[in-house]
């Protein structure tokens, strides 16, 4: 089975998904990741974006701040980077990015039926199914919690490098329109400015 996984964090950057895939560590991290059964790459990457918001928030145990993290109540709309993968793939991203080790497949009947499936109450743990592409069903994830209940807390620099480097090259986004987007995010707002986050990304 094929999916479209939607990326709307750092994984923008294809160099930081296949960290996920193949294992390793992200420029600028600090957590290496098993990788994937599969360690092929994508069969597939295009640019799309989605209704909502995009806001950091908890303690990333990769980048030391806050994470991104996708709410689709709320306004505006977030670019993001689908990627078209296996069941398997897709399964063991999510498990890495939940803390989970890799190896099992995702059961996706409940959150097909109902476009929401809560496997837990931590981050990353709620699957969304927000719409089609291909005949293929369009999967993200994201935390329980929306941005109105959430531990709100600034992304760090090298996060927002990854962030401004999927961003450019799934998007084109030049730094200033990185920068703007970045810095009033939810989280990001009050602690960065974009000329602050125009200057980190160099």
């Amino acid at each position: 089975m094929l999916v479209w996984y939607v990326a709307y964090g750092s994984n923008l950057h294809a160099a930081r998904l296949a960290c996920y895939l193949r294992g390793g560590r992200p420029d600028g991290g600090a957590q290496d990741q098993p990788g994937a059964r599969d360690r092929r790459p994508p069969r597939r990457a295009v640019a799309t974006a989605l209704p909502g918001t995009l806001y950091f928030a908890g303690r990333s145990r990769t980048w030391g701040g806050g994470s991104a993290f996708y709410d689709p109540a709320g306004r505006g709309e977030v670019p993001c980077r689908a990627y078209l993968m296996t069941l398997s793939q897709f399964s063991d991203v999510a498990a890495q990015e939940m803390g989970r080790s890799p190896g099992t497949d995702l059961d996706l009947a409940p959150v097909l039926a109902t476009g929401r499936d809560e496997l837990g109450p931590g981050r990353y743990q709620t699957l969304l199914h927000v719409g089609e592409s291909d005949g293929r069903p369009l999967l993200t994830f994201t935390a329980s919690w929306g941005v109105a209940g959430a531990e709100l807390n600034a992304p760090t620099r090298p996060y927002l490098r990854t962030l401004a480097a999927g961003l450019a090259e799934s998007h084109g986004w030049g730094p200033w329109r990185t920068a703007g987007y970045l810095a009033t995010r939810p989280g990001a707002a009050g602690h960065w400015t974009p000329r602050a986050v125009e200057a980190a990304l160099g």
